[in-house]
């Protein structure tokens, strides 16, 4: 594959410290490259040297001739002064445009729901974010380079995100780097992964979750200096094999590999456990809203529904943006008042929020840490182990450097870690979780999920990460045209519902045009079968020839070890068999796409 674009021995430093030393990086024609590490360990100056923003110290960067890079990064340029129909697509007449299906496309998948004649400056932080978006990806670039671009997006537009990005070029052309804590979109995108840590860059193959897995074999080898963080991989680790099934969409013959790495592992959590201590804490009533419904003036925004809240629940709450989530988050928490019904509160129910703003911190910015911790109880009891908040805190991240440090010097994921310990400690008995993962690392992801999944308590979340959501959560409702219901199905549901009330009211905006975008039609039914058919031969195919490759091992290690003649012809055997496998496992690759 064609070099587009990259580095060599790229050194980076700052007074206070160095942030890469000789480095060598490179982007290919096809790559699709998810970066992840700790907040501070150098992501986003990796991609300012990408983009030409930053200069390195010393080192080398190199590009194609005439290469065009498109980036979008975490500061707004927008004029304010200008309409989204201008930002979005300049001063391309109106039949142009429209008359493309992929800017067609982006327009309805980002800014359907803005006035398209409206100023950029009477926008949200979040909808100038989606414009930024739009504008870039309606133009023509060899490399995309996209910092947390699923920001503000909901659960839908990031799906679609999704499938735009994986459809923007041919298989072996184009050149993308994300940077997201968004799992799920990482593991639906990319096919490399490099992680960013200790001033090097360290390349995986896969998406989130092959990164995962080797990330735990490396971790393994290096366990007495990386324990801690090879038990919480090897935790997630094991969610991922007993989680979704779109998860584990990998060969059987790799499955018994993972399989055998966590077989001491135990499960995520017990729910039954778990559910009987939230009894004991909370009794079995906690909060029903009985044939609730909410107005505000003539619009009705929650139609009358009746949910019944029990002790030791773990929801997780969908819809799109404005569809209600936050209103339904005030009935719980009794900050709204419901328009009809009537809402029922457990006596002993003990509720906490963990919301988008930093209010309570503020009001304590001047204050160092560890005096806010001297505030709380001495000791809390996590997973049957008895914790001093210091403890608790480095749990979550922080360090005991930390302590001395005021809380208004704090990063935003250390403001938002240090939000949920306050809250932790208080010991509530219902939590609700509002966009948790805003300003949080992946790793400080795992720490988190890890953290609730001991909480005995009832959990509700709201948030658009849908890979925290199924990990945390047991069950989930969505909100969809006022109406709110389960979704057994989870977030796959959810979105099945949500593209069929699309086509259905066909409410793309840019239909007025007269022309829609063309659908791509898939395999037949019997391709489909031919194709299931070949995976299983397939798989049966590999297990034989290990089978063979393992009796091979077992001749060897039973020869003659001086006769190197002899050993030289099983090896050569092994090196047969193994080319076979290899071939195997590229059909089966290429099987398990057509399938799905």
């Amino acid at each position: 594959m064609a070099h587009l674009l990259g580095g060599e021995a790229l050194h980076l430093e700052y007074p206070t410290h160095v942030v890469f030393d000789s480095v060598t990086i490179g982007i290919s024609d096809g790559d699709r490259i998810g970066l992840v590490g700790r907040n501070g360990e150098g992501k986003s100056s990796l991609l300012g040297m990408l983009s030409g923003k930053i200069e390195p110290s010393s080192g080398r960067m190199t590009q194609r001739n005439g290469l065009r890079v498109g980036v979008l990064d975490q500061s707004d340029t927008l004029d304010s002064d200008s309409t989204i129909h201008f930002a979005v697509v300049g001063e391309m007449a109106d039949h142009e445009w429209a008359g493309d299906a992929r800017t067609r496309d982006i327009i309805s998948g980002l800014v359907a729901d803005l006035d398209w004649e409206s100023t950029v400056g009477t926008l949200s932080g979040g909808q100038r974010r989606r414009v930024a978006l739009a504008a870039l990806l309606v133009q023509e670039w060899d490399v995309v380079i996209l910092d947390e671009p699923t920001n503000h997006l909901d659960v839908e537009g990031i799906s679609w995100l999704a499938e735009h990005v994986n459809n923007r070029w041919s298989k072996n052309s184009g050149g993308l780097m994300v940077v997201t804590h968004d799992r799920w979109f990482l593991d639906a995108v990319c096919t490399t992964t490099w992680e960013v840590h200790d001033g090097i860059v360290e390349p995986f193959e896969g998406g989130y979750a092959a990164y995962v897995l080797q990330r735990v074999e490396r971790d393994r080898i290096a366990a007495v200096t990386e324990s801690k963080r090879q038990n919480m991989m090897k935790k997630e680790l094991a969610w991922l094999r007993r989680g979704a099934p779109a998860r584990t969409a990998k060969p059987k013959f790799r499955i018994e590999a993972a399989n055998q790495l966590i077989a001491d592992v135990p499960p995520v959590r017990n729910p039954l456990e778990l559910k009987q201590m939230a009894t004991s804490r909370l009794g079995k009533d906690v909060i029903d809203l009985l044939d609730t419904s909410v107005s505000f003036g003539s619009r009705q925004i929650l139609k009358p529904f009746t949910w019944r809240i029990g002790p030791g629940e773990r929801t997780g709450l969908l819809g799109a943006n404005g569809a209600g989530k936050s209103t339904l988050l005030g009935l719980i928490a009794g900050t709204v008042e419901p328009t009809s019904g009537k809402i029922k509160r457990g006596k002993t129910v003990k509720l906490a929020v963990l919301d988008q703003q930093f209010r309570e911190l503020d009001q304590i910015g001047e204050d160092m840490v560890r005096e806010v911790l001297g505030r709380f109880r001495t000791t809390f009891n996590v997973d049957g182990k008895d914790l001093t908040p210091a403890q608790l805190l480095e749990r979550l991240g922080f360090s005991s450097a930390h302590l001395s440090t005021k809380v208004r010097e704090l990063s935003g994921g250390q403001r938002r870690r240090l939000q949920l310990l306050m809250i932790l400690m208080n010991e509530p008995n219902v939590m609700i979780l509002d966009e948790p993962t805003n300003d949080v690392d992946t790793d400080m992801l795992a720490a988190l999920e890890d953290l609730l999944d001991s909480w005995p308590g009832t959990l509700i979340v709201v948030s658009h990460d849908r890979y925290l959501l199924e990990r945390v959560t047991d069950q989930q409702y969505a909100i969809l045209d006022g109406t709110f219901r389960h979704v057994p199905g989870g977030v796959d549901e959810y979105l099945e519902l949500r593209s069929a009330k699309s086509s259905s009211s066909g409410s793309n905006p840019t239909q007025s045009s007269g022309t829609q975008s063309p659908k791509t039609s898939g395999p037949s039914g019997a391709e489909l079968r031919a194709a299931q058919k070949e995976l299983n031969a397939n798989e049966r195919k590999v297990g034989q020839l290990q089978e063979k490759i393992s009796k091979i091992h077992t001749q060897m290690a039973s020869h003659d070890q001086s006769d190197y003649e002899g050993l030289g012809k099983l090896t050569a055997q092994i090196n047969e068999l193994q080319d076979q496998v290899d071939e195997l496992e590229e059909r089966w690759l290429e099987l398990s796409e057509i399938v799905g």
